[in-house]
């Protein structure tokens, strides 16, 4: 799992097959409420996993879907997650689900296998105490004097 990053609610997908190429929408974490990353709080970021099976996105659309034809369009998705593929194999959770890394796919019952991508994780890059904590003070007085004055104003360094 080497430098690939867990996937966590309001992870972003497309599918290959949408009329528009730009169409996402966002996963929501159903199957378990216990595991977070990313999260400081552990209020916000739970762990997408493989057993986020059915309708676990936030519209359960993208767009109009070019594997089924009505006329001269085509209908509206109605995405249907049946499986899941790419997940992160040597970690089970309590909802014996595995963790979906960013490069997971999911099968929809009219694009077929690995139809389903993930185009942005969910997790955002948050400092955390501990890190602040282990930097070397004067190098970061050095590289960005602003936010090293703001967080001597602040008293996070001592």
């Amino acid at each position: 799992m080497s430098k690939k990053h867990v996937v966590v609610q309001g992870a972003t997908l497309k599918c290959q097959f949408s009329e528009d190429p730009q169409a996402t929408d966002t996963l929501k974490v159903k199957s378990q409420q216990k595991h977070y990353a990313n999260d400081k709080g552990g209020d916000k970021k739970l762990i997408a996993t493989t057993k986020e099976i059915g309708q676990t996105l936030e519209k359960n659309t993208f767009g109009n879907c070019k594997m089924q034809p009505l006329g001269n369009s085509f209908k509206p998705c109605q995405t249907m997650i049946q499986q899941w593929s790419g997940s992160y194999e040597k970690v089970t959770l309590s909802n014996q689900g595995k963790m979906l890394i960013e490069d997971s796919k999911a099968t929809c019952p009219f694009g077929g296998p690995d139809c389903i991508e993930i185009t942005k994780h969910g997790q955002i890059a948050e400092i955390s105490q501990q890190q602040i904590d282990n930097e070397d003070k004067e190098l970061m007085q050095q590289i960005c004097p602003l936010i090293f004055d703001e967080l001597q104003d602040e008293n996070v360094w001592s």
